[in-house]
């Protein structure tokens, strides 16, 4: 060119310069096979990757972390354990686990080596905040580290919201962030399993049951909290992809049926997320009244 500039092709993506990393010391069908796809959790990554990646994966994890500019790199090595939703991953790069993500406007730290901080629940979780209504009474039986019960709190300006948390580290982290986000003194933490930390009856305008794979049968518990002239439900559960959001709806209300309750407008549900092959993350929203 005549003022010596040179011409440049497209920037290559961070998966591309990995993959190139990766080529250079594996073979080439190894390297272009490697997946793309990774999740950012402020300063950790995380990735899944087939077996067949193991011998390269020192080098994976430092190509990564220099790539994305990241302080650790965390590898998926097995499903969600447990009731208390602890990952099963493996560090490959770096050494700190706590990090810190920030959605609109709200943030929220934890240990990403030991919690769970799902990147597609995204949209759900600000939608819970759009959910509540200024001097609300909102209860989060499965407040983890404030996914629901920020929201409710910061965005929907919710008057108290009663947070129980059954895993201990997870609630250290739900007082941080209450405190970090301004609203401590509007956010009620409990520890301990909702089934058995004493809770207010009749006193709730709306609750959230946020645990997967299934928190229908938590309906039941949650209906009794509910106000006598009635307050909304937010059950989520994993249906098969096929009809999922019908057979929620109709597994929703009959557990509300069951525990005595009325289901007094017709409910709603929508998809939140894929979660697995020919399986979908579902919420159902209902209109309830408690028994009496």
């Amino acid at each position: 060119m005549p003022d010596g500039r040179r011409l440049r092709g497209p920037r290559r993506s961070p998966a591309d310069r990995v993959r190139a990393r990766l080529a250079a010391v594996a073979p080439a069908e190894l390297a272009d096979a490697m997946p793309a796809g990774y999740q950012r959790l402020g300063r950790v990554l995380l990735l899944r990757l087939p077996e067949r990646y193991r011998p390269y994966l020192d080098l994976l994890g430092r190509a990564w972390q220099e790539e994305l500019g990241v302080a650790t790199v965390l590898l998926r090595v097995g499903p969600v354990d447990g009731e208390l939703r602890r990952p099963r991953v493996e560090r490959i790069a770096g050494t700190a686990t706590e990090t810190e993500v920030v959605e609109h406007g709200i943030r929220w730290r934890f240990d990403a080596g030991r919690l769970m901080f799902a990147a597609g629940n995204r949209t759900e979780r600000q939608r819970s905040g759009r959910l509540v209504r200024p001097g609300e009474r909102v209860v989060d039986l499965f407040a983890g580290i404030g996914y629901f019960a920020l929201p409710a709190a910061v965005v929907g300006r919710a008057d108290r919201v009663v947070a129980v948390e059954k895993n201990p580290e997870a609630f250290r982290y739900l007082l941080e962030n209450a405190a970090r986000n301004g609203v401590a003194e509007r956010v009620d933490a409990r520890l301990g399993d909702n089934r058995r930390v004493p809770l207010e009856p009749r006193a709730a305008d709306r609750v959230f049951l946020g645990y997967l794979p299934d928190a229908v049968p938590w309906v039941g518990r949650a209906t009794e909290l509910l106000r006598p002239d009635g307050g909304w439900l937010h059950v989520h559960a994993v249906a098969d992809a096929r009809g999922a959001l019908s057979a929620s709806v109709a597994r929703v209300v009959g557990a509300v049926h069951a525990a005595g309750g009325v289901v007094t407008a017709s409910p709603t549900a929508r998809a939140v997320k894929p979660y697995g092959p020919g399986r979908t993350h579902v919420v159902v929203d209902a209109r309830v009244r408690p028994a009496g």
